[in-house]
């Protein structure tokens, strides 16, 4: 069996850590298993660079700031190569242009086009173990790096071009769980999940994966389990659901922070200001998420729509920008909102789930400030104050802890 293993920056944090994840590979390896490894930077040796950076340039120069983050991953493959050669196993580390890691020519968050590999079959070949940088590949002779999160891209996309039995993505925590367990006690860790619910969930702001891997995990039909680097716990699978009987209504919530909303009161109808607005939205680089648009006077709109509050400035002086062109009559915005969503595969057959979700949010005291839906996602966007209890409220009301 062919199997790629992923460690996150916490699993290679430190210099025992680092021992600990290759004597893991190393009892894989004993097994009888290829492997393959690919790992991230150590801890936070990612933004330690960064700190670097803005103390001489900010991250004006990205092709520069490219070169200097892909260096963290390189430190970690070679320290792990060491460790699981001095334990008798030939391993050899590979940066991602080394692994032949092909990307778009875009810095910071390039997309993985071509994987040869070529390198890294030979080595599998003769019985060793490759260890490759995440997060880091090639274009047209310059380094380029894939965006926070993109070592879990590397691995599924070094495990589909490699054909491997199974992609394993150690991180902090042993699997997926119904809720985040450190703010939801109940929280239950789930044996099996399907792509689509998973890559709902980590669009969502769960953090266990990034939504990147599994778009690709779902695409090219990658088997992968989320566990923990620190125990031996069986983790949590990823994979398509067989039969509708395995389909849950709800599966997990997941939520996010520091969410604000902005409104644009009376613009007026049908003259594609919405263009205009998110146009210039995407331009200044503020992704918008929740959008409601209501009819509430004649040939007028109001436009509400969601950001992160770290985007709040930016977004309100795009929008004052476009005061004349728009011609809306009110700026409004709020912060301190919060958001929290369910998902489930089976949610599409059962009617009644949105209804029994805003009871359950106003059982927890929790006004629905905006609303929106997909065939298996119910996202209600509420006061910041009321969010722990509106989790606790919606777990229990979905009998998720008595998932698994």
């Amino acid at each position: 069996m062919l199997i790629v293993q992923k460690y996150g920056g916490t699993s290679v944090g430190s210099t025992e850590r680092i021992n600990a994840v290759a004597d893991r590979v190393v009892r894989t390896y004993a097994a009888g298993h290829s492997c393959a490894v690919v790992v991230s930077a150590m801890g936070h040796s990612t933004d330690e660079l960064l700190d670097l950076a803005k103390g001489v340039a900010g991250d004006s120069n990205s092709r520069e700031l490219d070169a200097l983050l892909a260096t963290g991953e390189q430190v970690t493959t070679a320290l792990l190569a060491m460790a699981i050669g001095v334990r008798g196993v030939r391993a050899m580390s590979f940066t991602g242009w080394q692994a032949g890691i092909a990307t778009e020519p875009m810095h910071g968050a390039a997309r993985i086009s071509e994987i040869s590999a070529a390198s890294v079959r030979e080595l599998l070949a003769q019985g060793g173990i490759p260890v490759i940088a995440g997060f880091q590949g090639i274009a047209n002779g310059h380094v380029t790096t894939l965006g926070r999160g993109g070592s879990d891209t590397t691995a599924v996309a070094m495990a589909s071009t490699l054909a491997a039995d199974l992609c394993e993505i150690y991180t902090d925590v042993d699997g997926v769980y119904t809720a985040d367990p450190r703010y939801v006690a109940n929280a239950r860790k789930l044996s099996v999940i399907s792509y689509e619910e998973m890559l709902e969930l980590a669009n969502l702001g769960s953090q266990v994966l990034h939504p990147r891997a599994v778009e690709t995990a779902k695409r090219q039909g990658v088997h992968l389990v989320v566990r923990s680097s620190f125990s031996d716990e069986e983790g949590t699978v990823i994979r398509t659901m067989g039969t509708m009987e395995e389909l849950r209504v709800v599966t997990g919530l997941a939520s996010e922070r520091e969410v604000a909303r902005i409104a644009l009161v009376g613009m007026p109808m049908g003259e594609h200001h919405l263009a205009a607005v998110f146009s210039a939205l995407a331009a200044q680089q503020v992704n918008v998420d929740v959008i409601v648009q209501s009819v509430v006077r004649d040939n007028e709109v109001d436009v509400s729509f969601t950001v992160q509050e770290a985007d709040v400035e930016r977004a309100i002086r795009t929008c004052e920008g476009l005061a004349q062109t728009v011609a809306y009559k009110q700026l409004l915005h709020e912060t301190g909102l919060s958001k929290i969503s369910i998902v489930g595969a089976g949610m599409i057959s059962n009617p009644g789930v949105a209804a029994q979700m805003f009871s359950a949010l106003e059982e927890a005291g929790a006004d629905v400030k905006m609303v929106s839906t997909s065939e298996i996602k119910v996202s209600c966007v509420i006061g910041g104050s009321h969010l722990k209890a509106a989790q606790e409220s919606v777990h229990r009301s979905f009998e998720l802890d008595a998932l698994t």
